[in-house]
């Protein structure tokens, strides 16, 4: 028998799984929730990163429940992509770390966009190391090392620090083309930048090997190798099967994502689409807004509904919603770059504050957003002959259908909802079987449900005007 345990830590929890590569199937998981600091300042998105090793320590406990911990051949680990987790000399955290949603440092990304060209949301690590630097600077005199989460939850584990092109392309100071740190973006931040971050490991070999004390603590071989990770999207790519061209993957998570893995480097002049590296020497030309589950998470808490009866009534309301744009920019947006944005119900006439009508309008919004990046993903020649849906808005069938309709791509499922964790067991296998990661993750087979959602035809007129109302709404109040 031959286990890989995958984890991946996210925003508002941390899973892991167990993956029986013999079997192919997940044989052990086990999760830990958990929330954001409360009481900050507006915008202002954090962790400490105590509660990422935490969750880790309790979810991989829960997935070895009934396995034999010796049978674990390696571990790989997915962690949400941007996080600050700065440290000082001494390897202790300085401070709880920014996350990917905080827009508290929107100023500090508008000004490095104007200083150095390159289009930087606020969203990406640079502003949050500049804003570091000018609000607390006695905690910027402390730092020496700078990583994002899994980057953390690798050192944690291994003792070992480093970084992987995928991960380190969502900094806002990595060149994805060259795969390499950009010394010009760097210095914009500070100059002693590039003397805080790691070593960069490639996709082909292990980034360290497990601390006796995880060993000990879970019953594993001690020495396990642990594969690079990489940020969540990347490892959700090859937990999706999205290792060939054309393969789109939609993520509805709190964040909404799209990305498709291609041969080469796609850079938008726009910064629309970012220019990331994948977890396997390719690129991942990818698309992020800020809104998505949280949207129709906002309509179940206003209605005091559960998100089952949401569905059913809104699976009677009409594509379009009547003309009803919920524009979802509840904490910002990160594409288009309007981190100050707000969100928006327009269009509304006698019987539009229904709970159908709001929660539909919600899985329509956060979809409009996507879709605007689909459009920009194929301007930019991007191939796109199948999508895969994942997050946990994937779940539901409804919003299923309404991204096949808007999309006009045929929909399916992989089996494993949890990618990012299924992408570290993966890497993980393929390392172990050695040669070039890519070639070894295309041979493995990611399994997909058996149902295909086709678009519906006469589905498309409606989304049309409503997707057109949806854009000129967005851009007359926020473009």
């Amino acid at each position: 028998m031959s286990l890989h345990l995958g984890i991946d830590v996210g925003t508002q929890g941390t899973k892991a799984l167990v993956y029986d590569s013999e079997a192919g199937a997940v044989v052990g998981r086990g999760s830990k929730s958990y929330g954001l600091i409360e009481g900050l300042a507006p915008g202002a998105c954090e962790q400490d990163p105590k509660t990422w090793v935490e969750a880790v320590r309790e979810a991989v406990t829960l997935a070895l429940v009934g396995i034999d911990p010796l049978a674990v051949s390696g571990i790989g680990v997915s962690g949400q992509q941007h996080g600050f987790v700065p440290m000082d000399a001494s390897h202790a955290v300085i401070r709880p770390a920014k996350l990917w949603c905080d827009t508290e440092t929107a100023p500090e990304a508008s000004e490095l966009s104007l200083l150095t060209g390159v289009p930087t949301p606020a969203g990406f690590t640079a502003s949050k190391i500049l804003w570091l630097k000018r609000h607390e600077p006695s905690s910027f005199a402390q730092l020496a090392h700078v990583l994002l989460p899994h980057d953390y939850i690798n050192f944690v584990l291994s003792g070992e620090l480093a970084m992987e092109c995928g991960d380190a392309s969502g900094t806002g100071f990595f060149d994805p083309v060259g795969r390499c740190f950009d010394e010009r973006r760097m210095s914009a931040i500070d100059e002693r930048l590039s003397g805080c971050l790691p070593k960069l490991v490639g996709p082909d070999a292990a980034m360290g090997e497990l601390r006796e004390e995880w060993a000990k603590e879970w019953g594993m071989r001690s020495g396990l190798p642990i594969s690079p990770g990489s940020g969540d999207n990347m490892m959700s790519a090859l937990g999706a099967g999205a290792v060939r061209p054309g393969v789109l993957v939609m993520s509805l998570g709190t964040s909404g994502t799209m990305f498709a893995q291609t041969e080469h480097a796609v850079v938008d002049p726009a910064g629309e689409i970012a220019a990331f590296c994948d977890a396997t020497g390719r690129w991942l030309p990818l698309l992020c807004t800020q809104n998505c589950t949280t949207v129709t998470e906002e309509v179940r808490a206003g209605s005091g509904l559960d998100h089952e009866e949401l569905t059913a009534l809104a699976a009677r309301v009409q594509p379009g919603c009547g003309g009803v744009s919920f524009l979802p920019y509840l904490s910002g947006e990160r594409t288009p770059n309007w981190p100050t944005a707000s969100g928006a119900l327009i269009g509304l006439r006698e019987g539009s504050l229904q709970p159908g009508v709001l929660y539909r309008a919600a899985m329509e919004g956060a979809s409009f957003a996507l879709a605007a990046g689909l459009e920009r993903l194929r301007s930019l020649g991007v191939s796109t002959d199948e999508l895969r849906l994942v997050g946990g808005g994937s779940k539901n069938s409804l919003w299923c259908r309404i991204v096949a309709d808007i999309s006009g791509l045929s929909v399916r499922r992989p089996s494993e909802p949890e990618s990012a964790a299924l992408g570290g067991a993966l890497q993980s296998l393929a390392l172990q079987r050695g040669g070039a990661q890519i070639d070894a993750l295309r041979e493995l087979h990611v399994p997909l449900e058996d149902a295909v959602i086709e678009p519906e035809e006469s589905a498309s007129g409606a989304y049309e005007d409503a997707f057109g109302l949806y854009q000129a709404r967005s851009q007359h109040l926020f473009g």
